[in-house]
């Protein structure tokens, strides 16, 4: 009988280790693939991590004009987006309609080529504006509600704040789309059919 009590005392000790190490490992791996999703940091100490392609208010399939300003420099390029619940797709290009650069985004995978802009640039940026202009505003509020940042939508116009600051400025009609990052410095205007 005491034989027997030892062997269930070991039996029992082996499978809480190994339960133990089941769920260690599942841990891990559930937290390795969070910090492996696209994110931002949309101020200097808060973290935006981008949203899933189905959380887009409509699919947009057409051209853009981009005109955009940053550190006193004023650049123009041309876009075709589309974009949908599976993803977006971004081609860049020059005003004689070269290829500047492809993005792809789709969810927990994000792309993008260029010979043009510096391999420094992340397309991450990109595709959070994108999303602030055109993605659930409700789906929006909920994930920077878990940044600690606050999105208002009145009419044409949304603002991001960080307490009482404004740190991004949207507004949308149905031609064009004005984006201000007071924070970052920079502003865009994007044209197009919305």
């Amino acid at each position: 009988m005491r034989r027997n009590f030892r062997l269930n005392r070991k039996i029992i000790l082996y499978s809480l280790l190994l339960v133990s190490a089941v769920f260690g490992l599942c841990s891990c791996l559930t937290t390795a693939r969070k910090d492996n999703y696209p994110y931002i940091w949309l101020t200097n100490n808060t973290k935006y991590i981008l949203l899933s392609p189905d959380n887009i208010e409509k699919p947009l399939d057409g051209f853009q004009r981009i005109s955009a300003s940053f550190d006193g420099q004023f650049y123009q390029m041309n876009t075709w987006v589309k974009a949908d619940e599976t993803g977006i797709d971004m081609t860049l290009l020059n005003e004689m309609g070269a290829n500047m650069g492809e993005l792809s985004f789709r969810g927990s995978d994000i792309s993008f080529s260029s010979a043009v802009f510096p391999s420094s640039m992340r397309p991450e940026y990109i595709v959070a504006d994108f999303q602030f202009c055109f993605y659930s505003i409700d789906a929006l509020t909920e994930a920077l509600k878990k940044s600690g940042l606050l999105i208002t939508e009145t009419g044409d116009k949304r603002q991001i704040f960080q307490g009482n600051s404004i740190i991004i400025e949207i507004t949308k009609d149905n031609n064009s789309v004005i984006i201000n990052n007071h924070l970052r410095g920079y502003s865009y205007t994007l044209e197009g059919d919305f």
